[in-house]
């Protein structure tokens, strides 16, 4: 996994490729939600399951999109932090932002963690 592979990932996120996205991830992959029902967050194991996860963000937000993007890396780490923008459907606008923390295998993504700031009105 190179910086180049996290942008690859954070543009595929926004042009809304599942397809790439998923070619990022290892079968046996984990994407944890910035929300849930846990204090960690709702945890998706397994690539049809986190595929499902993904999809689902696209559903509930039709026009969200990652701003700012800025990644780093450590060894088998690495962080894309960004800015959330988003319309619910019923039509509120919503900013947030947040980061996703990654541990990788080789070069693809085996856990994405995602942590959010959600700003007050």
């Amino acid at each position: 996994m190179t910086l180049e592979d996290l942008e690859k990932f954070s543009d595929a996120w926004n042009r809304h490729d599942l397809e790439t996205l998923m070619s990022y991830m290892t079968d046996d992959c984990e994407f944890v939600l910035g929300s849930g029902k846990s204090a960690s967050g709702d945890k998706f194991v397994g690539y049809d399951a986190v595929k499902k996860a993904f999809e689902q963000v696209w559903t509930d937000l039709p026009d969200v999109s990652f701003q700012n993007a800025r990644h780093f890396m450590s060894g088998d780490r690495g962080c894309s932090e960004w800015t959330m923008v988003a319309t619910h459907p019923n039509g509120t606008k919503m900013e947030m932002d947040g980061c996703d923390l990654f541990t990788f295998v080789g070069d693809k993504i085996k856990i994405k963690n995602s942590y959010l700031k959600r700003r007050k009105s």
